[in-house]
């Protein structure tokens, strides 16, 4: 199965021989296959079904490839274009690029190329590239996402939702980990108790103890008045401890006190006090690096470790980023009392691209950024450098070098940088496919 879900693909050419071909190859990336001899006839079928995306060839009888680009492009513009042709030319390449036309094949290619063109243009997964218009799939406590790993995550969430056990909630910044924990208490049977979330990392070392212990009047310069921890204010439902690495090797040791008999001392007091919380703690660096470093105890580790969840980073969640895009949109518009924007295919394919280090955060910040200065659509030149390509020029190249060498070195960089997908690199380089084999050879 080629991908999560079924897709309609619509095929227009006037060779019967060829419209069967791709229909099978079709059916066997897990596609349904709609095909026609003829441009009267596909724009029935785009008029009457619901299609993911268009493959038509250019030179037919009476009505040619092109008017059909033309028209879809006016009438069904979230309908990316994939052109077939056995007559190849930069200035037709050039034209039906400027009709809305996303990708380009030379007549014959290969089942690989051509999976290799729906993948682009589809970003693996997704169906229509108008973010405005694409149902968001999955809403789970406020976690947006439907991509295998996203389900896992959730699936994994269920399982602990109503256990006391401990959990370490692991991940690159940006990734949402509070989000989680939060999801992991209000979905489960402690959600009427108190969930009490903690920066470790925000809080000085020194009164970190005081903070997540308690104290009475007098224990220490500036205790006027007797104060209860977060421990305490947790009891009965959920300790959430973002940044646990932060923590000192003394708070460490009265953290894993305070795991391992269920109780608390507070700061000037020689009473414990009995505690019932589920802990959920958090990190986005590596513990283990820590512990072999003498930073961090191994045996709160393992009392912390009882269950593990990793967020994945958003570049490994398929197409969660164009759901992501949607919802943010929806959401900044609506704080702003504006109209959604809407994105062209162009700038939603360099955004389901792009890499997106700071992840969600990163993502939702851009959003905010773009609803707050602009009214009305995006296109590509809103979208900046740094996001529409995966590579850049080595600075440190020799400054002697002809333009025919750098040319070819960025080439090669491109095509290292995307597993030597040409299509993929043909569209960063701004090139058709045959243009990028022309300067292969």
């Amino acid at each position: 199965m080629y991908m999560n879900e079924t897709l309609s693909i619509l095929v227009v050419d006037d060779s019967r021989d060829l419209l069967e071909l791709l229909r099978r190859q079709l059916q066997d990336l897990g596609m349904n296959p709609y095909i026609s001899d003829n441009v009267l006839e596909g724009i029935e079928i785009l008029e009457n079904t619901e299609i993911d995306l268009l493959i038509t060839d250019l030179n037919m009888p009476k009505i040619g490839g092109e008017q059909l680009i033309r028209y879809c492009s006016e009438h069904f513009s979230s309908i990316p274009i994939l052109v077939i042709t056995g007559y190849p030319s930069v200035n037709s390449a050039i034209n039906v690029m400027k009709l809305g036309a996303l990708e380009y094949l030379i007549k014959p290619f290969t089942a690989d190329e051509l999976e290799d063109a729906l993948r682009s243009m589809l970003g693996a997964k997704t169906v229509r590239e108008e973010v405005q218009t694409t149902a968001v799939i999955e809403n789970f406590q406020g976690i947006i996402g439907s991509s295998k790993k996203m389900q896992h995550l959730y699936n994994t969430i269920q399982r602990t939702k109503s256990n006391r056990a401990t959990i370490l909630v692991s991940g690159e910044s940006g990734t949402g980990k509070e989000l989680v924990a939060r999801a992991i208490h209000y979905s489960g049977d402690f959600s009427s108790a108190p969930f009490v979330p903690v920066n470790c990392g925000a809080i000085p070392d020194q009164l970190l103890e005081s903070e997540l212990f308690g104290h009475l009047k007098g224990s220490f310069t500036g205790a006027i008045t007797n104060r209860a921890g977060f421990f305490q204010a947790a009891d009965g439902g959920t300790l959430f401890l973002d940044e646990i690495s932060n923590t000192s090797l003394e708070v460490q040791a009265k953290l894993l006190r305070a795991i391992q008999e269920k109780e608390v001392t507070s700061l000037g007091s020689t009473k414990s006090q009995k505690i019932n919380v589920r802990i959920v703690t958090a990190s986005n660096v590596n513990l283990l690096e820590l512990i072999a470093q003498g930073k961090f105890r191994e045996d709160l580790y393992y009392r912390l470790n009882v269950i593990s969840i990793e967020i994945p980073p958003l570049r490994e969640r398929e197409n969660d980023i164009l759901a992501l895009l949607k919802y943010f949109n929806l959401k900044f518009s609506k704080e702003q009392s504006k109209s959604k924007l809407k994105f062209d295919r162009n700038a939603l394919s360099a955004l389901n691209k792009y890499a997106w280090p700071g992840n969600v955060r990163e993502l939702e910040n851009f959003v905010q950024r773009l609803v707050v200065m602009h009214d009305d659509n995006i296109t590509i030149n809103e979208i900046p450098n740094y996001m529409k390509s995966k590579v850049q020029l080595d600075k440190s190249a020799s400054l002697s070098m002809s333009l025919k060498e750098v040319e070819k070195d960025y080439i090669q960089k491109v095509l290292s940088a995307n597993n030597n997908n040409k299509t993929k690199a043909a569209e960063i380089l701004g090139i058709d496919r045959k243009t990028l084999r022309e300067k292969l050879k």
